[in-house]
Order: structure tokens, then sequence, then C-alpha cells
């Protein structure tokens, strides 16, 4: 049975979550962005990661709230609807700019749980919002969530969105707290992960706790009880936000067929011998090794062989592994007088060999895989590393669109996978470098200095 009354505590959010690491990520635009609101909160808890995310990269989403609010505590002896109105607004505009100080907002006043009865005006009032430059993406309460204004507002949305010819992304509010993982109302093809950093998920936090009409009493009378239980408001305080994109087919992995491509264009696609970022980050990938030196080890992506040949030297048996024959035949040739270093072309989510390994590098190479066959690698890899070993893995920040995943998703995935703990990690603008190890003792613990 569909409910919201916020104040019951609904399903547990532990049962979702256990879920969410099977999802594909959800591709973040690179333009103008719009987050409509069905009521003050909905943008917050919905998509308050989404909206400080694109804060971060500089892309302050535009926020529109389509109700006053006013509908949240009926009967209430402390605010009437007018006051209460009034306090929501400041609340919603303290919100958003604790998300993204930069992100504009426009409040259209409709009446709450009225909706339906203004649904022409609300239209209108949305097209004038959207006047101007083609949103790249528009955001909105999902349909399916059961809530008649949340209906309303995603299906003017969904219309502005068609007529426009941009994408729609949706935000589940109630389905969290009204159905279960295995109710068929779930859009699970559907469905996309968006991971959070530290910050965005502190932003989002704290944005929660700017709407304190619903998450605290106004006074000690029951008519003024916090409108959403703290149960239900756990759903929306976890590292990963998720919505519903308009088809299921968004993200696949890239496989041989890209990298062959590539290949066949360029001898050296990434400018590995001759870019000054290479060389450097060789350096500092060496450097983080804890260890001076390795008996069996694998590299993960090895491409044409650059990085392997630095590794050799620290390494008394190293496995190379690429998905692209090109690139395979390219790392055989350079590091032929290495009778060590094995090359061998493979799949590493179908073809990974056996463990134990005493080092695995994870280099430029996650965000090639979508979400389920990274957390299927990352747990794989952890699974054939020694007791003592290191798994170390270096990534690109800026985001590629025709990738998957970013840098920091992989990172992020990286650190949720259990039985490893973090030694070292180099952060930059441009590249992320972490190493991991089941022993968590440091270099010094390890050589007895400490």
């Amino acid at each position: 049975m569909v409910t919201f009354d916020g104040r019951a505590p609904g399903t547990d959010p532990a049962v979702w979550t256990a879920r969410f690491d099977d999802l594909h990520a959800l591709a973040l635009p690179t333009g103008r962005t719009v987050v409509v609101a069905a009521h003050p909160d909905d943008e917050t808890l919905g998509a308050g990661g989404l909206i400080a995310t694109l804060a971060a990269r500089g892309l302050p989403p535009e926020v529109v709230v389509v109700s006053d609010g006013s509908g949240s505590h009926p009967g209430s002896p402390t605010l009437d609807p007018q006051a209460l109105a009034v306090r929501r607004r400041a609340e919603v505009v303290a919100a958003v700019r604790t998300l993204s100080p930069q992100s504009p907002v426009t409040l259209l006043g409709h009446p709450d749980g009225g909706l339906r009865e203004v649904r022409a005006e609300v239209l209108r009032d949305f097209r004038r919002v959207c006047a101007g430059p083609t949103p790249a993406l528009l955001v909105a309460p999902w349909r399916g969530d059961g809530h008649r204004d949340h209906r309303v507002v995603g299906e003017v949305a969904a219309q502005v969105a068609d007529a426009l010819g941009c994408p729609l992304v949706e935000y589940p509010l109630w389905l969290w707290h009204w159905a279960t993982p295995d109710d068929d109302r779930v859009p699970w093809d559907r469905l996309r992960a968006l991971d959070l950093d530290p910050d965005a998920a502190l932003r989002k936090r704290r944005a929660v706790d700017e709407h304190a009409t619903q998450v605290r009493p106004l006074s000690g009378d029951p008519r003024d009880a916090a409108t959403l239980h703290p149960r239900f408001l756990r759903g929306f305080d976890r590292d990963v936000e998720v919505l519903v994109v308009g088809a299921a087919s968004e993200s696949r992995d890239l496989g041989q067929d890209f990298f062959d491509g590539t290949y066949t264009r360029h001898d050296d696609p990434w400018g590995y011998t001759d870019r000054w970022y290479e060389a450097r980050k060789r350096a500092l990938t060496l450097a983080a090794l804890p260890d001076e030196r390795y008996g069996r080890a694998i590299e993960i992506g090895c491409s044409i062989g650059v990085l392997t040949a630095d590794l050799a030297g620290r390494c008394d048996d190293l496995v190379a592994l690429d998905v692209s024959p090109l690139a395979v035949a390219r790392a055989r040739e350079r590091l032929a007088d290495r009778p060590h270093v094995r090359v061998m072309t493979g799949d590493v989510a179908r073809d990974m060999p056996d463990g134990p390994f005493d080092l695995v590098v994870l280099s430029e190479v996650g965000y090639y895989l979508t979400r389920p066959t990274l957390r299927g690698v990352l747990d794989g890899l952890r699974d054939r590393l020694s007791p003592g070993g290191t798994l170390l893995a270096c990534h690109w920040r800026h985001p590629v669109a025709a990738y998957p995943l970013t840098g920091d998703d992989v990172h992020r995935n990286l650190a949720r996978t259990r039985g490893l703990t973090r030694l070292a990690v180099h952060t930059e603008e441009d590249m992320v470098l972490e190493v991991y190890s089941p022993d968590p003792r440091s270099v010094a613990r390890r050589t007895g200095l400490a």
C-alpha cells in the first residue's frame, strides 16, 4: 500500500542500500541543468547530492520549486499556512545555498497539495523558466512515486523535456518509503547511481537540516511534529543518490572494439612516451608503493607497456593484462628483454589470472567499466591479494563523456571494498592515486622504524 505519511518509519533504508552496488552510474551533464521540486525539501532529499556535485564541477544547477509548502502542518497551532509558506520559502533558499551557493532559486508559489488543479499554470511557468539555452538535463520528481503533486510535476517536466528535446532524469522520494526492493513497481533497469564524494554528502546532510519545519517539531503540540520520520530521513543520508533515467540501455563497458579502434589510429594514443604528465605520474606511482620489492604482481590495462617496464624493475614475476591485442603486441615488443614479464590479452572482468598477487596495479582503467562490473573486478582483485599485498589505483579525474565512470567514481567504489585499508592517497585536480592493503601497517612499521 502506498503511503505518504512521512511521520511513519516506512521501509528500512538498509534493505535498499544493499542493492545499490549493482546499479550503473548516472551520466552527468556538461551544460545547463534545471532541477524542479514539487515542494520545498524535495530538491534536497531527492537531488541534493546531484546539485552539490554539479556545483563542485562549476555547473551550478537552476532550482525551481513549484508549490509553496504550506500544507505540511494542517491545523498547526503555531503557524498558519501563510506563515508556514514564508518559513519554508526561507528554508529552501538556505538549503540550496548550502548545496550550491551560485544556484538561482525560482519559487513558483503554487498551492501545496493542489497542483493538479493548476496544472496549466505550472506548465506555463515551467516553460518560462526553461526558456533560453536548451537545458542539457531536466531533473524532476519521479512520476511513479505515487504522490499526486510529484506525479503532476514529473509529467509537466517530461512534457517540457520532450518539447525541448533534452533528457529527463527523475528522483524517487516516496518509493523508498512505501516499496521494498522486490516490489514490481521498482524500475530497476532504469535506476542509476550517483556516488557522492564526502563534501557532496556533507552538504546534502546540512541542507536537509536547513528544512527545520520538516525535520524538527515546531512545538510540543502533536500537530506541530516533524513531518519526516528519522528512519525515513536516514534513507537520504548515504553516499549514493539513486535516480531514474529514461532509457535502460545507457551504460556499458568499453571493450576490445573501442581500444582496437583507438590503437589503430594512434601508436601511443595517450602520450605515455612523450608527455611530462605521464612521466611524472609514473614516478609518483613507483614512489607510492610501500614495499621495495614484490614477488608476483599484475598490472591491469597495461596498454603499450610503458608503466609495465618501470614496474618490472620492482617485481620478480609480473603479469601485464590488456583487452586489446594491438596494445599487447606493442607491449610485448617493448618488453622483449624482460623474461620475467608476461604480457597477456584478456578482459579483466572475465579473464582475471589466478592469484595470489603481492602487487596489483589498476592505473587508468577503472573508468572504462560500468559500476557493477567495477564492483566485481575490485572484489576479485581483493580476493587475489596476498595477506601483505598492495593494491595501487591511479586515475584521471576530469570527466570524459565516452567513459561509463569518472576517476573519482572508481576511487569511491574502491574505498567501499571490504578487507582493505588505505595506506596512502595523493590527490590533484587532474588525478587521484591511492594505495590499499589488507595489511594496515605503515612503511615505517613494516621496516621496523616505528
